[in-house]
């Protein structure tokens, strides 16, 4: 994907508009792993509510899979237009829609119809890149028209994908009569840039989301989302859980550990403690329970945290799978993983395999899965939930 050494983050941050339950946006995102392509895709029902959430769940469940089969662009905006169903009062089917395609060896094809503008930043300075309009001609379609562009993203760069809601904030207010729009949008994240130029595509959302917010006086008048692709170094992340199979590895595993470049973390209490033996280390235990269901963390030089192993593993897994926008994480060992997990891009599991005694007792919890298991079920929802690149080795 793209070039070697580049990362692809996604994030999309979003807003229900004021007094509304239910997100007329929504934004969806897939990692093709067999080809390296990242498909995002951001759409906007008309409307508000259940109504809208309907329609763009619609449109960009569609949009996604067609993009997914390299669908020509106006195939998909012609497909996607003839399905939806046909406002009763304006006689047209509508939902919005932004296609970002981002293939093996770095090119980037943006695909929209009726959303803002896709914002392009090669470091703190708006990217030009030159757009095409097509017309379309079919008898249901006639004269709408959808947008393209595609360039090669460098590392550093960044694409800005919102809806209305965000553009449209502050409309009728003295700082913003028309509305913030896409100067204000931009000049907002230059100097979001300037000010942190390696802000993450999530912090970069939030704060475009936040700002759409308070232009609005708090009340927002219309859902807003935001979504930032962010292509950079490679944030790297070492998860260590379980002793070798042969005693005779366990030099070859405190090595790996020792000489791993990124942040580290060993999951479980004999694993920590052959790590620290090799390498003539002490650990450090903390006695402070911030969660009742976990052992407490420790702590020892070189590494960032140390956890007890399957129980806080299998937590990892809950977190991770009912994980969204609104979650917010404690001090709990698993906590502190997730949070780890989240922050970082690239991310090795060292899986040991010798089995722990310990797990082979009959009275232990039935959900106490074996190790293998538990890793792989984490490594899959890194992959297919948070587009991250995870690589498993066992020793």
């Amino acid at each position: 994907m793209m070039q070697p050494g580049v990362f692809v983050e996604v994030n999309c941050q979003q807003k229900n508009r004021s007094g509304q339950r239910i997100c007329g946006d929504v934004f969806l995102s897939r990692k093709v792993k067999e080809e390296g392509r990242v498909v995002v895709v951001l759409s906007d029902g008309m409307g508000h509510g259940v109504k809208a959430n309907v329609l763009a769940t619609l449109t960009a469940t569609m949009a996604l899979n067609f993009a997914r089969e390299h669908k020509q662009a106006e195939r998909i905006a012609e497909i996607i237009m003839n399905t939806l169903p046909v406002c009763s009062e304006r006689k047209m089917s509508y939902s919005t829609f932004t296609v970002i395609d981002i293939e093996t060896g770095g090119k980037a094809t943006i695909l929209q119809y009726d959303n803002p503008r896709t914002l392009i930043f090669r470091g703190n300075k708006p990217l030009q890149v030159p757009w095409n309009c097509i017309v379309m001609n079919s008898e249901k379609n006639r004269g709408k028209e959808i947008h393209t562009c595609t360039f090669e993203p460098q590392k550093e760069d960044r694409m800005v994908i919102c809806t209305d809601g965000i553009t449209q904030s502050g409309m009728g207010s003295p700082s913003y009569p028309f509305g913030w729009g896409e100067e204000g949008l931009t000049g907002f994240i230059v100097d979001q840039i300037s000010q942190n130029p390696v802000i993450s595509a999530r912090r970069l959302a939030s704060r475009v989301v936040t700002m759409a917010n308070k232009n609005d006086q708090y009340l927002l008048k219309d859902d807003a989302s935001c979504a930032v692709v962010y292509f950079r170094e490679p944030r790297r992340l070492l998860l260590v859980t379980g002793p070798p199979f042969e005693k005779e590895k366990d030099a070859v595993l405190a090595e790996m550990v020792d000489g791993f470049e990124g942040r580290k973390i060993i999951c479980g209490g004999t694993t920590s403690d052959i790590i620290a033996r090799e390498l003539s280390r002490e650990i450090k235990d903390s006695f402070e329970f911030p969660d009742p269901e976990l052992p407490p963390v420790s702590s020892m030089e070189g590494v960032d945290l140390i956890t007890e192993g399957i129980l806080t593993l299998s937590k990892v897994v809950r977190i991770l799978h009912d994980y969204n926008n609104n979650t917010v994480l404690g001090k709990g060992p698993a906590d502190q993983i997730v949070r780890l997990l989240r922050e970082s891009d690239e991310i090795h599991f060292i899986i040991g395999t010798r089995i722990n005694e310990a797990h082979q007792d009959p009275n232990l919890p039935v959900e106490l899965e074996i190790r293998r298991t538990v890793v792989k079920r984490i490594a899959r929802l890194l992959e297919e939930k948070f587009l991250k690149e995870v690589f498993l080795s066992f020793i």
